[in-house]
């Protein structure tokens, strides 16, 4: 007999994936194609780059800060970008933060390209990097989760640390098993991405490990070869619905809509990826051409390979890249300035040079 949901109880009897449901319906079978041809798509253009992880900095990076912005983590351009050259001495917590989920992905990829797998202390490590913190699967007793604007429960989730490895363990066998190749990944991945959520098992940082979840299984099912999609912004557009369907899986046993939402999502991020690497590979060669119209024999590609992998940048960072020495990198960057490529921005004693045309590209 099927025991009925109640909000406010530990939901320690949420069903193991897959849900019985039909996820193959006609809706869902046409939004697989769709997505699964633009995501080969960008798959296959990020491939034919002549330098991909020159792009990859700049778009994790954005994919990081949307998904931060989520959970009202927000940070500013400014802050984000000077933060990433400031080493160990950020002082803006959020934008520490966002780039703490950038090396979380990171490390991620590296841990799938070794191990193959998705696993419980994969999940583990993700959240540890992301929150800076040495803490395990949640072990203490009425976590709820609450509407912020009425403090009213919403959901009550699994409590106990052995249910909760229990329900992650039947996760990561669902992920990983050949037995469960059949449904298409994209379909999986949506059902992967509630079933995390739901499971909630770490007492914070749940929704970013999820999102970073999201993109490892893309690549750990070779839909995706880089981290490239903006799957983040997405959900902040739509961040309502994407509660709103959560809620109603758990409620309703309403898969279908949730899938479909997923699903398009992939579709719809997969274009704005593919215009998004396009103006900025269209702004490069232009900056090529104009910098090399103003330095003429100082030229050099290295130069602004490095403007477009740091849209905030130092006189330091040529430096430490071999690209001049002080006086010169200073030299060059004050005719890129002057010419209108750079402008400048002088914040305590440093003088930071802004590649603001990427900037708008990014943020558009």
């Amino acid at each position: 007999m099927k025991i009925k949901y109640d909000k406010n109880i530990p939901y320690n009897e949420l069903p193991d994936l897959p849900p019985k449901n039909n996820l193959e319906t006609t809706p869902i079978f046409k939004a697989t194609i769709r997505a699964n041809k633009l995501l080969a798509e960008l798959k296959g253009y990020c491939q034919t780059l002549p330098y991909p992880q020159l792009l990859l900095n700049t778009i994790v990076l954005q994919e990081s800060k949307e998904s931060n912005a989520i959970e009202n983590i927000v940070t500013t351009q400014d802050e984000l970008y000077k933060a990433t050259l400031m080493g160990d001495n950020i002082k803006n917590q959020a934008a520490k933060e966002v780039l703490q989920y950038r090396e979380a992905i990171y490390w991620g990829i590296e841990q799938l390209q070794k191990n193959k797998l998705i696993t419980t202390n994969l999940l583990v490590g993700l959240m540890q990097r992301l929150r800076g913190s040495s803490e395990n699967i949640r072990k203490n007793t009425g976590t709820k989760l609450g509407n912020p604007t009425n403090n009213q429960i919403v959901y009550t989730p699994p409590e106990g640390e052995n249910i909760i490895r229990d329900k992650l363990s039947k996760l990561e066998i669902f992920i990983n098993d050949p037995a469960f190749s059949d449904l298409d990944p994209l379909i999986k991945m949506a059902l992967i991405h509630y079933q995390f959520e739901a499971i909630h098992p770490f007492s914070d940082g749940n929704g970013r490990t999820g999102r970073i979840l999201n993109v490892l299984y893309l690549i750990q099912q070779e839909l995706l070869g880089l981290p490239v999609l903006y799957l983040s912004h997405y959900i902040i557009q739509n961040k309502s619905d994407y509660y709103r369907l959560l809620k109603s899986i758990t409620e309703d046993n309403n898969w279908e809509e949730w899938v479909l939402f997923v699903v398009n999502g992939v579709a719809e991020t997969s274009e704005m990826t593919l215009r998004k690497i396009n103006a900025i590979l269209e702004l490069k060669i232009n900056t090529e051409l104009r910098a090399k119209d103003v330095l003429k024999s100082s030229y050099s590609k290295e130069l602004v390979d490095l403007l477009f992998s740091h849209p905030y940048i130092k006189i330091k960072v040529l430096e430490e890249n071999n690209i001049a020495k002080r006086q010169t990198a200073s030299e060059y960057l004050k005719k890129l300035e002057f010419h209108n490529i750079l402008d400048s921005v002088k914040i305590g004693n440093e003088i930071y040079y802004i590649n603001k045309k990427l900037i708008e590209v990014l943020t558009k």
